[in-house]
C-alpha cells in the first residue's frame, strides 16, 4: 500500500493522521468529531443501511455498495488508521487484505478476536487462568439445552455462542428456572445456544487499551441496558444510558483480578486495542460475565473526551505501543442518555418519519443517531435511535445534571429516556 516512507512505524505526525471509521450512527459520529477536533482528518466507510447522516455531518461517507471492497479506497485516499465500530468486519472477504496491508487498526485481529467472538473460548481462557466465570455451557439443540437445564435447575442467561449483531439470539436474562424453560421453547438453535449462569444485577465494567505488551486502564462503566426506568423491561440492543469514571489506578479491582491474568495470553497472541470486561459481583468476588474488544457503544466517545491527547492515544494503541493516555481533570465523570423513538426497543413497531426538534442551545455533546434530513431540510427520525446526550464533569452529580438538562431540549414525538440514570447500579457492586 502506498505511504509516505515511515508512516506505518508510527513517526508520522498526528495533525496529519487520516482516519477511516467503519460503521453509521451516533458513535461513529462522536469518534470522528474528538479525533477531527484533536487533528485528524477523517471519513466513514458506512458498513449498514441505516444511520448514514450522522457521519456525513464529520466528514467524507462512502457507501459499501459504491466500494465493496474498501481496501481500494482506504489506498485510494492514503488511510492511516482504520477504527472499526463492530467486530464483524473481521467476517467480510476483505478482511484478511486489510490485516494484510499494514494499515494500523484500532482492534485486536487474529486470535485475540475470540476474546468476544466466541463466548465458550473466553470461558476456557478464564478456567486456564482461574478467573472466576459462571458455570457455563454449550447446546446444539433445544433437546441438548433443556437436557442442561434438567441437570443443573438454575436461571440461565440465554446468548448466542457466537457474538454478532446479526446474530439469530440476542441476549436473554432469566431471573428464574422457568424463565429459562420457557425461552428455551421460543429461541433459534441455528448456530446453537450458551447457557451461562445468571448471577444477578451486581454488574459493573472496566475498560482499558493493551498495546506493548502491557495493560493501561482507563475507566469503569455502567451501562443501563434494560428499555424502562427502574431497570425494568426487556435488554435492548443498545444500552439506554451510561456512567463514566475515570479508573486509570484501577480502584475497584476490576483489572487486577480480571484483566491482568490473561497478560500472559495477550502477550502470546500479540492482542493490540481496547478491551472490555463486563462482570457481576457475587459472594464476594467479580466473576466474569463478557469481553468485548470494542471501546463501547456508550463509552467510547466519553473516554475518548475524557482523554487531552485521544488521537496520540489510539495511534499508539494501534501501532502496538505503550500510550501515555493524559486525562482531562475537570471531566472525572461522564453520564450518557439515550433518547428512543417510536416503538423501542421493540424493533419491529415502525413509526412515521416524526420530526425532531431541538429547543435551545446544547451545551453538551448531542450524538445523533437514526435520523435524517427531509425533502424540506427538516431534521426528522428514521429509526428507532434518535440521539445520544453526553455530559462530563468533575463530578458524577454534575454530569447528570448536565445530561438531563439537555436531552429535556430534544424533541420528537412518542419518543422517551430514561430518568433515573445513577440512582442504581452505582457505585459499582450495587443493585
Amino acid at each position: 500500500m502506498a505511504s509516505e516512507e515511515g508512516e506505518r512505524s508510527g513517526k508520522r505526525s498526528k495533525a496529519r493522521l487520516r482516519v477511516m471509521v467503519l460503521g453509521v450512527g451516533a458513535f461513529t459520529q462522536g469518534v470522528l468529531r474528538i479525533l477531527k477536533e484533536d487533528g485528524a482528518e477523517v471519513c466513514t466507510y458506512l458498513t449498514r443501511d441505516y444511520a448514514h447522516y450522522p457521519p456525513s455531518l464529520e466528514g467524507p461517507t462512502y457507501l459499501r455498495e459504491v466500494y465493496p471492497n474498501p481496501c481500494r479506497l482506504i489506498e485510494e485516499k492514503r488511510i492511516d488508521l482504520v477504527i472499526p465500530m463492530s467486530i464483524d468486519w473481521a467476517l467480510e472477504p476483505w478482511a484478511v487484505e486489510l490485516v494484510g496491508s499494514g494499515v494500523p487498526i484500532l482492534s485486536p485481529t487474529g486470535e485475540g478476536m475470540k476474546l468476544e467472538r466466541e463466548r465458550d473460548y473466553a470461558r476456557r481462557l478464564c478456567r486456564q487462568f482461574r478467573i472466576p466465570f459462571p458455570k457455563a455451557y454449550v447446546a446444539r439443540n433445544r433437546l441438548e439445552a433443556e437436557e442442561i437445564l434438567r441437570t443443573n435447575p438454575r436461571p440461565f442467561v440465554i446468548k448466542n455462542p457466537l457474538c454478532s449483531p446479526t446474530s439469530p439470539i440476542h441476549t436473554i436474562v432469566c431471573e428464574t428456572v422457568e424463565d429459562t424453560r420457557a425461552w428455551l421453547e421460543k429461541i433459534d438453535y441455528a448456530e446453537g445456544v450458551f447457557l451461562q449462569e445468571y448471577m444477578g444485577r451486581r454488574e459493573i465494567g472496566h475498560i482499558a487499551f493493551v498495546s506493548g505488551g502491557e495493560i493501561f486502564s482507563l475507566v469503569t462503566n455502567q451501562e443501563y441496558k434494560r428499555a424502562f426506568d427502574g431497570n425494568m423491561g426487556i435488554v435492548a440492543g443498545a444500552p439506554l444510558g451510561g456512567i463514566v469514571e475515570q479508573d486509570p489506578e484501577d480502584k475497584y479491582g476490576l483489572a487486577r483480578h480480571l484483566l491482568r491474568p490473561l497478560l500472559p495470553w495477550f502477550r502470546q497472541v500479540g492482542y493490540h486495542g481496547p478491551v472490555q470486561v463486563t462482570a457481576a459481583l457475587r459472594d464476594g468476588r467479580w466473576h466474569v460475565l463478557e469481553y468485548n474488544i470494542r471501546l463501547g457503544v456508550t463509552s467510547g466517545p466519553m473516554i475518548l473526551r475524557m482523554l487531552q491527547n485521544p488521537l496520540e492515544v489510539v495511534w499508539d494503541v494501534a501501532n502496538d505501543r505503550r500510550p501515555t493516555p493524559q486525562f482531562h481533570p475537570d471531566r472525572r465523570f461522564g453520564c450518557s442518555l439515550t433518547l428512543a423513538g417510536y416503538g423501542y426497543p421493540y424493533v419491529r413497531i415502525v413509526g412515521p418519519s416524526l420530526p425532531v426538534r431541538v429547543e435551545g442551545e446544547l451545551t453538551c455533546d448531542a450524538w445523533w443517531n437514526e435520523v435524517g434530513l427531509n425533502a424540506t431540510g427538516q431534521l426528522v427520525a428514521t429509526g428507532h435511535r434518535i440521539v445520544d446526550v453526553v455530559a462530563l464533569a468533575p463530578t458524577l452529580e454534575e454530569a447528570i445534571r448536565i445530561a438531563y438538562e439537555n436531552i429535556r431540549k430534544i424533541r420528537c414525538l412518542a419518543s422517551y429516556y430514561r430518568t433515573d440514570i445513577g440512582k442504581s447500579l452505582w457505585p459499582p457492586g450495587s443493585e
